[in-house]
C-alpha cells in the first residue's frame, strides 16, 4: 500500500508541474521561460549534455498552452503572449550561450569596454526576437493534441532559418547543435544539414511535454509526437552508427601536414613592433621535433599557420619572406595574412583578411575572406553608428572578398578555404562555383584568441566540425589559441590540440567521402522538411 501511495504521489507531482507552468503568469511566467532557456545552453559545447535541450522545448509547449487571451482562432492576444514568452526563453538561451563574446571587448579595454553591456546583454536581447517570432508563429498554428509539437517545430525551425540568413546571418548555437554533438546522431547532418537538425531537435526534445497530456480518447498509442520523436531517435542513431562503422578513414598519399598552434596572446598580435619576434617564434615552433619521424619542418610537406598570423602585410615585407624561405627549405606554407590590393601613388588600396600559399619567398595563390564578421571586421549601419563613436574591433578598413571559394596549393588537392566565422554557415562551406570541381577538404584558419579560455572556441570548433559531416569533406583546422585539429570526412577528430596550449599537430590529410545528400541538395532539403512539418501542424489545427 505504501508503494502504491508513493507511485500515486510521483504521478501527481508529474502532473502538477505542467499545470504550474501552464497557469504561471506575469514575472513568474517570464522567469520560467528565462531559466528554461538558460538551461538549454548546457546542450551546447563544451558541456554537450543533449537532454538539457528538453528543458526549454518542453517548457515552450506548456507556456504556449497557457498563452492568455480569448477572441477566436486568430486573436492577437495569445499570439502576443506566446511571442513574449519566446523572447524571454531566447534571452536566457543566448545570454547563457554567448556571454563569452564580451571577452573580445576586453582585449583593448580602453577602447571597447564601454560596449560590454551591448555584447553581453544587447546581442542576446536582439537575437531573442527570433524565438519570439517562432513561438508566435507556433501559437498561430497551435492545436490541443500532440500534433501541436509540429506547430512548435514549424515556428522555431522557421525562426532559426531566418536567424541564419537575415542581415548576413548568425547561425550560432542553433537548437540543432544539441543533436550535432550527440554521438552518431550527428551524422544526420549529412542528410539534412544543421537547419534540418533544428527541426528534428524541436520534435524530439519537445515530445516529453505530451507524455503527461490527459485528453479524452488520447493515450500513448495515439501520441503522434512521441512516436515521431522515438522514430527520429532510432533512425538517426542507426544511420549514424552504420555510417561510422562502414566509413574508413583513408589518407591522401604523399601529404605530411604540420599544424602550428602558437597560443599567442591577442593583445600582442596587432602591434607592428612585435612583428620580427612573432615571426621568429613561429619559425622556431614550426621546426620543433615531435618524434623520430618528425624531427623538424624538413620531414613535412605542408606547414599551416593560423588566421591573421602577422601584425604586418607579409607581401610587403621582403625580409620576412626571405626569413621564411630560408627556414622552410622549399616546403609549402599556408598561412593567414592581411593582404593589400590596388594601392598606388601613396594611396592605400583595399585590405583583405586572406589565406596565402607560399613557397620560398613567393606567394603562389591566395583566398580573400567573403563573409566578414559584423562589428568585428566591418560596421553595420556605418553611416549611423560611426558618428556616435562606434567602430569595429579589428583595426583597418576590411574589404569583402569576391570569391570563388577555392584555393590551390602544390601537392594538395583542391581546397575549400574558410576563415574564422565562415565555418559556421551550413550550405556555404563549398560555394557552387559552376566549374564542375569539388574541393577535397575544408581548411579553416581562425584566431579565437579574442575570446580567451571561454566556451566560445569550443562552440566554434563544433560548428566547423559539423561542416565536415554535412559536406563529406575532411577538416584541417588551425587556430591561434585552439582548438586546432585534423577531422575526417565523418566528423571524427583524428588529432587535436586543446584550447590555450602551444604546440604542433603532425598528420596526414584524410580523404573525402562520396558527396552526401545535403552537399548535393542542401537548398531543397530544409524547405521540404519544413513544409511536411507545417502540413502536420495544419492537420492538427484542422482536426481540433
Amino acid at each position: 500500500m505504501a508503494q502504491t501511495a508513493d507511485l500515486t504521489g510521483v504521478r501527481a507531482g508529474l502532473l502538477s508541474l505542467p499545470q504550474s507552468v501552464i497557469l504561471a503568469d506575469g514575472w513568474t511566467r517570464r522567469a520560467i521561460a528565462f531559466v528554461a532557456g538558460a538551461a538549454g545552453a548546457l546542450a551546447l559545447p563544451p558541456f554537450d549534455f543533449a537532454p538539457a535541450m528538453a528543458i526549454p522545448m518542453t517548457a515552450a509547449v506548456w507556456l504556449i498552452d497557457g498563452s492568455a487571451g480569448q477572441g477566436g482562432r486568430f486573436a492577437l492576444a495569445p499570439i502576443r503572449s506566446a511571442a513574449a514568452t519566446g523572447w524571454w526563453l531566447g534571452f536566457g538561451y543566448f545570454l547563457a550561450g554567448l556571454w563569452w563574446l564580451g571577452a573580445a571587448l576586453l582585449v583593448e579595454a580602453d577602447q571597447f569596454a564601454w560596449a560590454l553591456p551591448l555584447a553581453v546583454i544587447g546581442l542576446p536581447a536582439a537575437l531573442a526576437l527570433f524565438p519570439a517570432f517562432g513561438l508566435g508563429l507556433a501559437r498561430l498554428l497551435w492545436s490541443p493534441g500532440s500534433l501541436r509539437i509540429f506547430a512548435l517545430a514549424a515556428g522555431l525551425g522557421a525562426s532559426e532559418w531566418l536567424r541564419g540568413h537575415i542581415l548576413t546571418g548568425f547561425p550560432w548555437n542553433d537548437f540543432g547543435m544539441a543533436l550535432a554533438q550527440a554521438g552518431p546522431i550527428g551524422q544526420g547532418a549529412s542528410l539534412v544539414g544543421l537547419h534540418g537538425l533544428d527541426l528534428f531537435a524541436v520534435l524530439i526534445f519537445a515530445a516529453p511535454a505530451t507524455l503527461v497530456d490527459r485528453r479524452p480518447g488520447e493515450c500513448f498509442r495515439s501520441n503522434a509526437a512521441a512516436w515521431t520523436a522515438a522514430f527520429l531517435l532510432v533512425a538517426l542513431s542507426a544511420y549514424g552508427a552504420l555510417r561510422l562503422a562502414t566509413g574508413r578513414t583513408e589518407y591522401v598519399e604523399g601529404v605530411k601536414l604540420r599544424l602550428m598552434q602558437p597560443n599567442l596572446p591577442q593583445d600582442a598580435k596587432f602591434r607592428p613592433e612585435n612583428g620580427p619576434e612573432i615571426l621568429r617564434r613561429y619559425l622556431a615552433l614550426s621546426d620543433r621535433a615531435t618524434g623520430p619521424e618528425r624531427t623538424g619542418v624538413s620531414d613535412v610537406t605542408h606547414l599551416i599557420w593560423p588566421e591573421s598570423a602577422f601584425p604586418f602585410i607579409l607581401s610587403r615585407e621582403p625580409q620576412a619572406l626571405a626569413s621564411i624561405a630560408r627556414a622552410l627549405q622549399g616546403k609549402i606554407l599556408i598561412t593567414g595574412a592581411a593582404r593589400i590590393e590596388g594601392d598606388s601613388g601613396g594611396k592605400r588600396g583595399q585590405i583583405f583578411n586572406s589565406i596565402e600559399v607560399l613557397q620560398g619567398d613567393r606567394i603562389l595563390s591566395f583566398y580573400d575572406k567573403v563573409h566578414l564578421v559584423p562589428f568585428g571586421e566591418y560596421l553595420p549601419l556605418e553611416g549611423l553608428l560611426r558618428p556616435l563613436g562606434v567602430s569595429h574591433l579589428v583595426p583597418g578598413a576590411w574589404n569583402r572578398g569576391l570569391g570563388p571559394r577555392m584555393l590551390a596549393a602544390p601537392g594538395l588537392p583542391l581546397i575549400a578555404p574558410l576563415i574564422c566565422y565562415e565555418a559556421v554557415f551550413p550550405g556555404e562551406a563549398v560555394f557552387p562555383e559552376k566549374q564542375g570541381k569539388r574541393p577535397k577538404f575544408l581548411l579553416n584558419l581562425t584566431n579565437d584568441g579574442w575570446f580567451g579560455k571561454t566556451i566560445g572556441p569550443y562552440q566554434h570548433f563544433a560548428q566547423a566540425r559539423l561542416r565536415a559531416i554535412e559536406e563529406g569533406l575532411p577538416l584541417i583546422r588551425v587556430a591561434n589559441t585552439g582548438v586546432s585539429a585534423i577531422v575526417d570526412a565523418y566528423g571524427r577528430v583524428i588529432e587535436s590540440l586543446p584550447l590555450g596550449e602551444e604546440g604542433l599537430i603532425d598528420g596526414g590529410l584524410p580523404q573525402s567521402t562520396a558527396e552526401p545528400l545535403f552537399a548535393r541538395h542542401g537548398t531543397l532539403i530544409f524547405p521540404l522538411l519544413w513544409s511536411l512539418i507545417l502540413t502536420a501542424a495544419l492537420v492538427g489545427r484542422w482536426r481540433n
